[in-house]
């Protein structure tokens, strides 16, 4: 009986690690209206290190879709995701940065990254958007878990 009440703690603690690791994630919430590339960085070089999930919900534009890239991504289905060519600052804000653009398209998997090269998404600094059930289901992002 000792033991079976000892797995039976085992078993509950497990559980709700698992619910509180999940509840827990760290999400694109802070990142979601975009920015320069070296504030997002240093985040998705922790969620690529941790290893841990990372949910991207909610609005998610520009730099924000970086996060695709990470290794343990999760998207919501009520996400919005939205896509540009990657700029210049300044004087050059109005001109395409080649080099950006293609930093964003190395963060997304094959499907996707086929889908907004072919539909220029990322040849215009206007927003190109994509739901996050799209994002799942025709892209194959792995869905968030219910909270």
């Amino acid at each position: 009986m000792k033991r079976f009440l000892v797995l039976a703690m085992l078993a509950v603690a497990a559980i709700a690690t698992a619910g509180v690791t999940a509840a827990q994630a760290d999400t694109s919430d802070r990142f979601s209206k975009g920015g320069w590339y070296e504030n997002f960085a240093p985040a998705i070089d922790r969620a690529i290190a941790s290893g841990e999930l990372f949910r991207i919900r909610g609005h998610c534009q520009s730099n924000c879709t970086l996060f695709l890239g990470v290794r343990n991504v999760c998207v919501e289905r009520s996400a919005r995701l939205l896509f540009h060519a990657g700029h210049g600052r300044g004087a050059n804000r109005n001109v395409i940065n080649q080099g950006s653009t293609q930093r964003m398209l190395n963060a997304y998997n094959s499907k996707l990254r086929q889908y907004v090269f072919a539909r220029g998404y990322l040849n215009k600094l206007e927003f190109s958007a994509i739901s996050g059930a799209r994002m799942i289901d025709e892209f194959g992002y792995k869905e968030c878990p219910k909270r």
